[in-house]
């Protein structure tokens, strides 16, 4: 059994890694072909683009292995049937689950490989690739000054030459400067001139022979405007300078990018999952603080509560915010060793970073406060005076129906009578209190929608970021998973085809990869948009080819020829037969 294992074993790891280098050289064309223009013809090292294609090649791995082992396994147990050595394995008592265990193991554990580089090796160099395609795309292209074309590559400048003798001699040159965009009135002509660089590359020197210079000021076309001034310079010999910093590669930091889900491993997408909910919770609870404060009436006997399980996430953020505030002064206050002497009323601080003494004048505390300040002077007053005023009764002055007045006393905590009620509502209806108050209630009704529509855009955005970081934690699994689901469909239906080579197995490959990646975009594209949950978008594609392998893997059990035309046919006389029984039953 260890030799058919080593057998079989051996026959798929050929096309194994055969295919996977030919599936990745592919889909590195394609994705070359994305940035083609962006990255070639600049100038750039040999090692420059290695490294690029060497980074490619590791981020587009995951792609690429489900396909080749799809590929691999098909060509292998294709091979196996077409020359009869599959007949003798199921001859000689071995059953097709057992030929196919050692390529499953080792689909198995190319399973387990793909999730470990998925989440380990790929987000490190996804970091690396954005910051060096970055770099490039910054780079200005390559120092390439052609005869008889204005070239614009150095900033603030434009070159013609009509003859270029070599790389360094030049004939008849034209320079327009346009450092003080004013346009094209600063011209320097000259009839010869050479071109070098200096400082590794880093600057351009042009030396022009027997030219002119001519400059013009820029007219503001006034009406009583005097001429402006023109300037004309001849010389023999000038030498310019030109700064090639934007020809050149310069690193970008790497830490610009760590925002992006690309470059995180699970851990690190649990963390930004957890801050996205809770900025998400944040906006919830300020909607009822803003409602809350724009309808104060409202809220006289009730309040405008947020649901539980928002207060609750409210709390235990603000508990870590503020143990972390706590822990980061404790780090500070460790870094600087302070001492406090109170000697004749000085305040003595020493920094032990730089040993430095700072002499702060300081107060006496030892005083004993007064007792009777002049706060509680004032507020003893302020009761008082309204203790006086509650005790004293309201003077209301009424007339009665012949006309006379008549002043009452009334307490002020006795309720209002009807002709009171009806003095005032009259009062407010005809003073247009109540038109002002409706208006005023529009308009806060209006600036709360407005409120309420910014924080939903807000939470709508940071809801589908949450669900881009779902997506982007469950396709570690996925990806890796999608390995040992193409090989349950290759294997088997290379068994049912009995075709090796290239023809068919390829053919019925990119037939279930292109169904692979179709389904796969629909999924993900389910899950960006909300309409169904992020895991079952991002398993949809293996859920769906899934069953696929379970019908060949039982058809090859059976020695079913699905691909034979003899199949269908015997299939369709047993329909046929079906249908004509049936009809014969019910006439």
């Amino acid at each position: 059994m260890k030799k058919l294992d080593k057998l079989i074993l051996g026959s798929f790891l050929g096309p194994f890694l055969l295919t996977f280098l030919v599936v990745d050289f592919i889909l590195l064309i394609v994705n070359m072909l994305k940035y083609f223009d962006e990255i070639f013809g600049k100038g750039l090292g040999f090692w420059i683009y290695a490294e690029l294609i060497g980074y490619f090649v590791i981020s587009i791995s995951p792609m690429a292995l489900p396909l080749a082992v799809l590929l691999s396994s098909l060509m292998t147990f294709g091979n196996l049937g077409e020359h009869f050595e599959l007949t003798a394995i199921k001859s000689s008592g071995i059953s097709l689950i057992r030929a196919m265990r050692p390529i499953g193991i080792f689909a198995i554990m190319l399973t387990i490989v793909a999730f470990l580089s998925n989440n380990y090796l790929v987000p490190k160099v996804n970091l690396k690739t954005f910051s060096l395609l970055y770099d490039i795309r910054m780079k200005s292209p390559a120092l390439d000054i052609k005869e008889g074309v204005f070239y614009a590559g150095i900033p603030n400048y434009s070159i013609k030459v009509n003859q270029k003798l070599d790389d360094v001699r030049l004939k008849d040159i034209i320079i327009y400067n346009h450092a003080e965009q004013d346009g094209n009135l600063n011209v320097t002509l000259a009839d010869s001139g050479r071109m070098e660089t200096f400082f590794n590359d880093s600057y351009l020197k042009l030396t022009l022979y027997n030219g002119q210079n001519y400059k013009e000021a820029r007219s503001t076309r006034g009406i009583s405007e005097p001429p402006v001034e023109f300037s004309r310079t001849k010389f023999d010999e000038n030498v310019i300078v030109f700064n090639l910093d934007a020809f050149q590669l310069s690193r970008t930091p790497e830490d610009l990018w760590s925002t992006n889900r690309a470059i995180k491993n699970i851990n690190e997408i649990r963390l930004g999952l957890d801050s996205i909910n809770t900025i998400v919770n944040d906006l919830k609870f300020q909607n009822f603080q803003t409602a809350e404060s724009i309808y104060p009436f409202f809220t006289k006997n009730r309040k405008l509560t947020p649901p539980e399980e928002i207060k609750r996430r409210k709390q235990r953020d603000d508990e870590l915010r503020r143990s972390r505030i706590e822990k980061e002064s404790r780090e500070k206050d460790s870094l600087v060793k302070v001492k406090i002497e109170q000697d004749s009323g000085q305040l003595k601080i020493i920094d032990s970073l730089n040993s430095r003494e700072l002499n702060l004048a300081v107060a006496s505390t030892t005083e004993a406060p007064k007792s009777d300040s002049l706060f509680e002077r004032k507020l003893r007053r302020r009761f008082a005076i309204q203790d006086t005023v509650a005790e004293k009764p309201v003077l209301i002055t009424s007339v009665d129906t012949t006309g006379k007045e008549e002043v009452k006393k009334v307490p002020r905590t006795a309720p209002l009578t009807v002709t009171e009620k009806q003095l005032l509502d009259s009062v407010i209806y005809k003073r247009g209190y109540i038109s002002n108050a409706m208006t005023m209630a529009l308009n806060n009704s209006r600036n709360l929608k407005n409120t309420f529509n910014v924080k939903m855009s807000q939470v709508d955005s940071h809801e589908r970021e949450y669900r881009r970081y779902e997506i982007a934690w469950y396709q570690k699994y996925t990806q890796a998973i999608a390995c040992f689901v193409m090989f349950l469909i290759g294997a088997p239906l290379g068994s049912i085809i009995k075709k090796g080579g290239l023809g068919m197995p390829v053919l019925i490959s990119i037939i279930f990869f292109i169904l692979f990646y179709m389904l796969t975009i629909t999924g993900e594209k389910w899950a960006k948009e909300g309409v169904t949950d992020s895991l079952f978008g991002t398993v949809f594609s293996n859920l769906c080819l899934l069953p696929f392998g379970l019908f060949f893997l039982r058809q090859a059990r059976k020695d079913a020829r699905l691909f034979e035309a003899d199949f269908y046919s015997g299939l369709w006389k047993k329909v046929s037969g079906f249908l004509a029984k049936s009809l014969a039953k019910s006439n």
